[in-house]
């Protein structure tokens, strides 16, 4: 397989997903994503007739966001009726699929030119929207394999690993303070592109929205558990989440509900795009990568505690190019929530400097279709900035799967 080259990539500011609340509520996700297309090919100036696919993860596939949204994204953006376009859901690495899709695509000399990220408007389109909750109302499957939502399975982790929750808010806490950091300094404006109205033109949001720079431990310290009522839920007379969850794990005595709104990570509005070329279109052309796809690597894990593969899976990754974790650079790991983080950190014995130096998920959102191919962008833009040569994202996966990918700078 020759390399895959991304020449670019862009993403909208993250909005707060609240309807009517967050900047960019109002407009259409197929809108959102048709700029960061649109956006691409303004800074690359390649002939959108040359692109051969378009790929776009997103998870809740329903109402404004059905309908392939990828395909009604590119017609939105004025493209050729000739590209074609595939909408991915793997769950939260919905976004960092489509790229390692379309990396095979132009690895494999299959295509040249390929765009590919995500998107997904968490206020126009609640999670959950798609009603299929966590296993699509199987009642054959429910009764072979307990699946509980993922903000239980946090808590299943920080209770096993022994997490405080002054621990996982301290994350959160350095979380804020690096991405507030970060936008102080202009970290972000390389990726940045702003959203306006489709209609007037008219400037919508050129910041991510979520950024509290002044977040403090005792008002983290002060937020009530997200989840305990959750894990209270029947799910079967007798029997709630929590205890259907330490059937599979009966060494918890108990399940400690520490995750918070300001540990996990928050709703959001977003898209993002990143396009990647083949070698011979490199050649071909003359263009310039800004990095190369190094390595991915996906892999499942018990549905159940379900967050605890990252590590697993970057050594994966790693080890497809013989790396280890001292190779990488930059380390993005998708704050869904704090114990995803740290027990990542502490498996891996990674230092935590190279862990999210511009902040995660917590502070700045996370629009599920559209955040790992953030995350890419983030990371290449972090290299350029530092002069690092490699980056590593990982994103976990509702039912118990991973996601990893490793770029390397040219």
């Amino acid at each position: 397989m020759s390399d895959a080259f991304i020449l670019d990539a862009v993403r909208t500011p993250r909005g707060r997903g609240k309807l009517g609340k967050g900047a960019l509520s109002g407009v259409h996700p197929q809108e959102l994503l048709a700029q960061v297309f649109r956006a691409l090919v303004d800074r690359t100036r390649i002939d959108p007739r040359e692109i051969d696919d378009v790929l776009a993860g997103c998870v809740s596939q329903v109402n404004d966001q059905g309908a392939n949204i990828a395909r009604n994204a590119v017609l939105a953006a004025g493209w050729p009726q000739e590209i074609p376009a595939l909408s991915v859901n793997r769950f939260c690495a919905s976004g960092l699929q489509a790229v390692n899709l379309a990396a095979m695509g132009v690895g494999s000399g299959a295509q040249d030119l390929v765009v590919a990220g995500g998107v997904e408007s968490m206020s126009r389109v609640p999670m959950g929207s798609d009603g299929a909750g966590q296993d699509g109302g199987n009642l054959t499957l429910r009764e072979k394999v307990i699946q509980v939502p993922q903000g239980v399975s946090a808590d299943m982790i920080a209770t096993r690993e022994k997490l405080s929750r002054e621990a996982l808010d301290a994350w959160a806490l350095t979380s804020q303070q690096r991405a507030a950091k970060a936008q102080a300094e202009g970290r972000f404006t390389r990726s940045l592109i702003p959203v306006t109205d489709p209609a007037s033109g008219k400037l919508l949001l050129d910041r991510d929205e979520s950024v509290r720079a002044d977040t403090t431990a005792a008002g983290l310290a002060k937020l009530a558990p997200s989840f305990a009522s959750v894990g209270e839920a029947e799910i079967a007379p007798g029997l709630t989440l929590d205890a259907a969850a330490r059937r599979v794990y009966p060494e918890l005595a108990q399940i400690e509900h520490r995750h918070t709104a300001g540990n996990s990570s928050g709703l959001a509005d977003g898209a993002a795009a990143v396009l990647l070329a083949s070698e011979a279109y490199v050649r071909r052309t003359g263009v310039r990568p800004r990095a190369r796809i190094a390595s991915m690597a996906a892999l499942g894990s018990e549905p159940v505690i379900m967050l605890t593969a990252p590590a697993p899976t970057a050594r994966k990754a790693l080890g497809r190019v013989g790396l280890s974790p001292r190779d990488i650079d930059v380390w993005e790991i998708n704050e869904a929530f704090a114990a995803v983080v740290l027990q990542t950190t502490r498996a891996l014995e990674l230092d935590p400097e190279k862990v999210n130096p511009n902040g995660g998920a917590i502070a700045l959102g996370h629009p599920l279709g559209a955040t790992g191919a953030m995350l890419l962008g983030t990371a290449l833009d972090e290299l350029e900035r530092t002069g690092k040569r490699r980056a590593l994202m990982v994103l976990c996966i509702g039912g118990g799967q991973w996601l990893a990918t490793i770029i390397e700078r040219i």
